[in-house]
C-alpha cells in the first residue's frame, strides 16, 4: 500500500486559536489538492510554542503579570470536545485527510493544560489524543504531564499510527512502548529545529522501522505580535528555522531536512518496505530478546482500530 503525506511546516496566527484555525483550513484545501492522504502539523500549532516566553517563573515564585500570560495561553487553547474540535473533524471530513495536530489542550475537569496531538480520520473522526508523557525544561511550567494511557496508536485506513512530541523521542522505553504496538508510520511534532535533530529521526526510522515525520514550525520573532515580541526579546530573530523530514525504515531521507522557510513536504510511502526493512532487523520480533528483557508499560491502551478496518 502507497500513502501519501505532508508535513506543514508554518507558523501559527500565535495566540489567536480562531485565526491560527482559518490558516490551517486554507493549509489543508492546498494539501489535499495535491492528493495528501495524511497531513501532520507541529507540537502546539494551536495556539503556537511559546518559545522565548518566561511566564514570570522563577525558583520560588511567579509574577501576576506571568499568570496573566497563563491565563491568555488558556483561553487560546483547545478542549477535545467543543466548536473547535468539530470544526478540525469536519475538516477532515471535508477534504478526506487524515490530521494529526499539535495542539495545547485543555479539560474541563481542571485547569492544566497538556501539549498533545490528536489523531483524525476523515471518516471515525477523532481516533485519540497523545498527551506529552515529559515536558522539557521549563515547559513544565505551562504543561502537565501524562501518564501511560497516553502512549497511543491506531490502525486505520492508511497504517498503524503513533508517536511522540519533540523530546520525549530521546526517551527510549516511551519509543519501545510505540514500537511493541507494530507501528509503520511514526509521527513526532517538535519545537527542536538544530541540525542534530535530522539524526534523532533517522535513528528511529532505523531502529523501529518505519517511516518517521518529523514536523516543525517555521517561526521568526517578527511573526510575533509587539506584544509578544517583547517577551521574546533575547532570542533570535530566526527563532525556529524548521528542519521537518521525512525518512524511510531504511534510514533513508526522503524529503528535507527543510530550513529556512515555510513550505509543505510531500512523500509518498510505501508500506511494503517495512517488511522489507525488518528481514535484517526487527525491534519487535527477533531483535527481541524477551528471555532476557521484560518491558511492561502501565496502563497502555491497546492499538485501537477504524470501525470499517
Amino acid at each position: 500500500m502507497k500513502v501519501k503525506v505532508g508535513l506543514v511546516q508554518d507558523s501559527p496566527v500565535f495566540f489567536d486559536k480562531e485565526k491560527t484555525l482559518d490558516k490551517m483550513e486554507s493549509l489543508i484545501k492546498n494539501s489535499a489538492k495535491k492528493g495528501c492522504n495524511l497531513l501532520v502539523f507541529p507540537e502546539s500549532f494551536v495556539p503556537g510554542y511559546p518559545r522565548g516566553f518566561l511566564f514570570g517563573a522563577k525558583v520560588g515564585s511567579r509574577t501576576p503579570e506571568g499568570k496573566a500570560l497563563y491565563a491568555k495561553y488558556y483561553e487560546n487553547s483547545m478542549f477535545l470536545n467543543g466548536k473547535d474540535m468539530d470544526r478540525l473533524l469536519s475538516l477532515a471530513k471535508k477534504y478526506n485527510t487524515y490530521l494529526v495536530v499539535g495542539i495545547t489542550e485543555k479539560q474541563e475537569q481542571n485547569n492544566s493544560l497538556y501539549c498533545s496531538m490528536v489523531y483524525i480520520s476523515p471518516t471515525d473522526g477523532l481516533l485519540g489524543v497523545h498527551r506529552k508523557i515529559k515536558p522539557t525544561g521549563t515547559e513544565r511550567v505551562i504543561w502537565a504531564e501524562a501518564d501511560g494511557e497516553s502512549l497511543v496508536t491506531f490502525n486505520t485506513k492508511i497504517g498503524k499510527l503513533g508517536g511522540l512530541i519533540c523530546w520525549e523521542n530521546y526517551m527510549p522505553l516511551a519509543r519501545m512502548s510505540i514500537f511493541k504496538k507494530g507501528v509503520e508510520i511514526y509521527i513526532a511534532p517538535t519545537a527542536d529545529a538544530r541540525e542534530e535533530w535530522t539524526a534523532t529521526m533517522k535513528h528511529i526510522a532505523l531502529e523501529g522501522r518505519c517511516f518517521v515525520l518529523g514536523c516543525n514550525q517555521y517561526f521568526t520573532k517578527s511573526i510575533y505580535s509587539k506584544e509578544y515580541r517583547s517577551l521574546a526579546k533575547d532570542e533570535p530573530e530566526n527563532m525556529c528555522p524548521g528542519g521537518s523530514i521525512i525518512v524511510s525504515p531504511f534510514g533513508k531521507v526522503l524529503e528535507g531536512p527543510l530550513f529556512g522557510e515555510a513550505g509543505i513536504l510531500i512523500a509518498e510511502l510505501d508500506l511494503d518496505e517495512i517488511v522489507h526493512s525488518k528481514m535484517d532487523f526487527d525491534v519487535n520480533g527477533h531483535y527481541n530478546r524477551k528471555d532476557i528483557f521484560d518491558f511492561k508499560v502501565n496502563n497502555q491502551p491497546e492499538i485501537k482500530k477504524e470501525k470499517d478496518l
